[in-house]
């Protein structure tokens, strides 16, 4: 296969999901002596603009998994303007120790709709973005490993290949609704409108919830204000200094501890080639 570039391709609201693709990327660049490339396409001014790659490209591409599926407010942009003109592309899913379900599965259908050849794929087992009890301190240097290796399972699955290989095979149904979180009682927790909010006397105004807000949603002359959609990713939470944000809806709150209660023990990634 005559790759000419590398790409590191991703959507990674808290970094977990970068920090797996770069490794893949960086592994494959590396196998086949290529130049790496990076776009990260997780604020609203990333998204301002299509994709576009083409059959000397290799993409390494991933996102987080949401509800057992790609993230329903970034899947049309991830359908519509990330273009492969025959690229062929390793596709990578985080999740949060509970299961991907079916994103793979989906993300890889997409690729492949959009013009990319998938010949490879993974999940990988990283902090749950709701708590620090699931996979807490994970992607490991055992999580990258597992994207080292995949890296080179890919590299020498194209070094000897004289065609394009057929589609990856992944377990999942891309078509499958969304997972639907359960609060502590097993009941559908609703929490679509819960926003997170801000404690007055810890926030000291620095509007850095503002600026990772992968939705552009907080107002950034004031930051208890968020008059856009809020998805949940914790974002804002995870990157304030002064620990001021935080949820205190009760149907996401009884979810992130139903989670806690069921999802705690470790989980394998799992790669495909």
């Amino acid at each position: 296969m005559n790759i000419k570039r590398v790409w590191s391709v991703y959507w990674s609201a808290t970094g977990n999901t970068k920090t797996v693709v770069t490794a893949a990327a960086e592994g494959l660049a590396k196998k086949l002596d290529c130049p790496l490339s990076a776009i990260d396409f997780t604020l609203p001014a990333a998204r301002e603009k299509g994709m576009e790659f083409g059959p000397q490209d290799l993409v390494v591409i991933g996102t987080p998994t949401y509800a057992g599926k790609l993230p329903n407010k970034i899947l049309p942009y991830v359908q519509e303007q990330i273009k492969g003109n025959g690229a062929l592309a390793a596709a990578i899913v985080t999740f949060g120790n509970r299961n991907f379900d079916n994103s793979l599965a989906e993300l890889c259908a997409v690729l492949e709709q959009n013009g990319f050849h998938t010949v490879s794929a993974g999940a990988f087992a990283c902090r749950h973005a709701f708590t620090d009890r699931l996979a807490f301190g994970r992607p490991n240097g055992e999580d990258l490993k597992q994207a080292e290796k995949l890296a080179e399972e890919t590299a020498e699955k194209l070094l000897s290949a004289k065609e394009i290989p057929a589609p990856v095979s992944v377990p999942g149904d891309a078509a499958a609704p969304y997972y639907v979180p359960k609060g502590t009682d097993g009941q559908p927790a609703k929490f679509l409108k819960a926003k997170s909010k801000v404690d007055p006397e810890k926030c000291t105004g620095c509007k850095t919830c503002a600026n990772v807000c992968p939705m552009g949603s907080i107002n950034p002359q004031d930051v208890s204000d968020v008059p856009g959609i809020c998805i949940k990713c914790q974002a804002c939470i995870r990157s304030c200094p002064d620990h001021a944000r935080y949820f205190d809806d009760p149907a996401f709150l009884s979810h992130v501890a139903m989670l806690e209660e069921n999802f705690t023990e470790p989980k394998e990634d799992q790669l495909f080639w």
